[in-house]
């Protein structure tokens, strides 16, 4: 029986169970393949918020959660985005994006840059045992990430429904186009400030933890 101080790091690692489902069901080209994902990426996301809850009410936090719950958020984030480069160049109808039809290369690298550097960082502070958390800028940022993600998701659904019953041509679908179009790039280009932004105050406060030792 799992004891309840654990609930949060088993939410967590439900998390990390759920990302590589995700990222399958993307590369399958039907409405109820992308609207499951869709459905498990909220679960995904939404967990992140419940086992973080359940972590500071009680005081159930330990330093697995502060390490292994930041790696579960990257490995969702890189079983998004890498389908979603994959899917939106290869040519097929069904992996285009509105607005942007294909996800930007530069995009992709400061996305997952950024978390790989921010892992690497993590991992040699753990070393020198310092566990460095979340800041309230990598929380935002994740936030407007995970928007991102749904919406790119959705899209994805949306689209193989459309191009698979012929709706494309509808002026209903042109006014969906727009308005997705709209919170698509929104989300896109705030997320990516943030993930910048994020990233030199997650160096400022290394910064500081090094010069205190």
């Amino acid at each position: 029986m799992i004891e309840r101080h654990a609930l949060p790091n088993v939410i967590t690692v439900g998390r990390i169970a759920l990302a590589p489902v995700v990222a399958v069901l993307l590369f399958i080209p039907t409405f109820t393949a992308r609207i499951i994902a869709f459905v498990l990426f909220l679960v995904a996301a939404f967990s992140d918020l419940w086992d973080g809850y359940l972590a500071r009410k009680h005081g159930w936090i330990s330093d697995f959660g502060k390490l292994v719950d930041p790696l579960a958020d990257k490995l969702l984030l890189v079983l998004t985005f890498l389908p979603f480069y994959i899917l939106s160049h290869g040519g097929s109808p069904h992996g285009r994006f509105v607005a942007i039809p294909e996800l930007p290369l530069w995009v992709l690298l400061v996305v997952l840059g950024r978390e790989l550097l921010i892992t690497v960082i993590r991992s040699y502070a753990a070393q020198r045992g310092l566990i460095i958390p979340a800041g309230k800028s990598g929380k935002l940022k994740a936030v407007f990430q995970n928007i991102f993600i749904g919406t790119a998701i959705a899209w994805l659904a949306a689209l193989s429904l459309a191009l698979n019953r012929g709706w494309t041509g509808l002026p209903a679908w042109r006014a969906w186009t727009w308005l997705h179009g709209f919170v698509f790039v929104t989300s896109l280009v705030i997320a990516v400030a943030l993930t910048v932004y994020s990233l030199v105050v997650y160096l400022v406060e290394w910064r500081k933890l090094l010069r205190a030792l």
